[in-house]
């Protein structure tokens, strides 16, 4: 009876061990089947989970949307154009003739102004309007600093949070005070679907004549404005938007304005790394996602007067080699004298491509400047690469942003 007994509990041991190894083999067999969901399964989860995507997935959705995209299509995702382009009657609605011009170039952004702001719901209903028009997400984008340059909180019924001018901001000496600006900023501006933002300055204030940047700037200490900068960054970034570090190389110590004409920065480039470019390495450590370049001339580094926008020393060696800026360049307002005075549209799109730029602000003629970039790929002035690794800059940014969601067509 008792060998019986004993062979009884032997057998259940038995059992136990048995059952316990097949759970355990379930367990080992499921995290390796777990192991062996595809990048893009694993990677998705890992976007609704973090907000992020990773660089792998990155590639694979950037992949999906190149390819679905003709030449033509990636030419127009280089240009950012007010709606006066789109149509001179669309400042605060759609038209018929903003909706085909849009469908035609595929433009990669809208830029608003005042004059197209009327009230909350008709800026709202009129951005609705303009991306169900385009095939690609549009950047829609707009100046809002704070101080004067705020084209949103300065209007009239829009009932946003007004700012004092960034030098204000400055004389806190608060990292803080500047985080909130971008926070609230960039929360504000999102609800009414606004996703770019040409801000914060990261010029120096350095020249009392400088009428152009004057308080516009957070102050004359690099550091501190390197500071302000880069929260602003990550206070917009955070919110979704799309922050601009503007105006590279810095021009806060020029006394002339170049919305009015031809202005040189006389510096030399130790001085530019030494004052200049401090705030802009900031922000590009922040993770700012463009960084727009001024159309000063900098004579004495380039040793020609062409504009830092036109020129391949500043943009190209300098901006993205020198400071490792990874995202998108953007000129500033191609329609300003200093650029309409000495170049056509068509050259000055050109020029700007070639030197380096992704996109391109507000040409004068958005028709003639990108049938000038085609004309300049069929002459063999611009190569496919050049639009393609622009086009790739452009579009992994509004994958990043959300501007392209992970469920839309462009990405499956």
């Amino acid at each position: 009876m008792k060998k019986e007994l004993y062979s009884i509990k032997l057998i259940s041991i038995l059992m136990v061990i048995l059952l316990l190894t097949v759970q355990t083999g379930c367990g080992r067999a499921s995290r390796k089947k777990e192991k062996e969901i595809s990048p893009e399964t694993a990677s998705t989860r890992f976007s609704e989970e973090t907000g992020e995507i990773d660089d792998v997935m990155m590639e694979h959705l950037l992949e999906k949307v190149m390819k679905k995209l003709t030449l033509e299509q990636k030419i127009g995702q280089m240009f950012i154009v007010c709606t006066d382009s789109l149509d001179f009657n669309a400042e605060t609605a759609m038209t018929d003739k903003a909706a085909e011009t849009l469908k035609k170039y595929q433009p990669g952004g809208v830029i608003f102004f005042s004059f197209n702001l009327v009230d909350r719901e008709q800026t709202k209903t009129f951005i609705d309007s303009l991306q169900s028009c385009s095939r690609v997400p549009l950047f829609t984008a707009v100046d809002e600093e704070g101080g004067k340059v705020a084209r949103i909180a300065n209007a009239e019924g829009m009932n946003t949070t007004v700012f004092p001018p960034m030098a204000e901001i400055g004389r806190t000496e608060d990292p803080g005070e500047a985080r909130k600006v971008g926070e609230t900023i960039g929360s504000e501006i999102s609800e009414l679907g606004f996703n770019l933002d040409f801000a914060p300055v990261a010029d120096i204030s350095t020249n009392d004549l400088n009428t152009e940047i004057g308080t516009r700037s957070f102050g004359d200490d690099p550091k501190l404005v390197a500071k302000m900068v880069s929260e602003v960054v990550k206070g917009l970034q955070e919110k979704g938007v799309c922050a601009t570090l503007k105006h590279f190389p810095g021009q806060g110590d020029s006394g002339e304005d170049t919305h009015r004409g031809y202005v040189n920065l006389d510096t030399s480039i130790d001085r530019l790394r030494d004052m200049e470019f401090v705030p802009f390495k900031a922000g590009i450590k922040a993770g700012a996602d463009f960084v727009m370049v001024s159309h000063v001339a900098v004579s004495n580094i380039t040793q020609n007067e062409v504009p830092a926008s036109l020129s391949s020393l500043m943009v190209s060696d300098i901006l993205r080699g020198e400071l490792q800026f990874e995202n998108v360049i953007i000129t500033d307002a191609m329609n300003m004298k200093v650029i309409t005075k000495f170049y056509d549209p068509a050259q000055a799109a050109v020029m700007a491509v070639q030197a380096g730029n992704d996109m391109i602000l507000m040409p004068d003629d958005f028709k003639l400047a990108y049938e000038g970039i085609q004309e300049a790929l069929a002459d063999g002035d611009l190569t496919k690469k050049d639009i393609n690794d622009a086009a790739e800059r452009i579009l992994r940014t509004k994958i990043r942003r959300g501007i392209i969601p992970l469920d839309s067509d462009l990405l499956k």
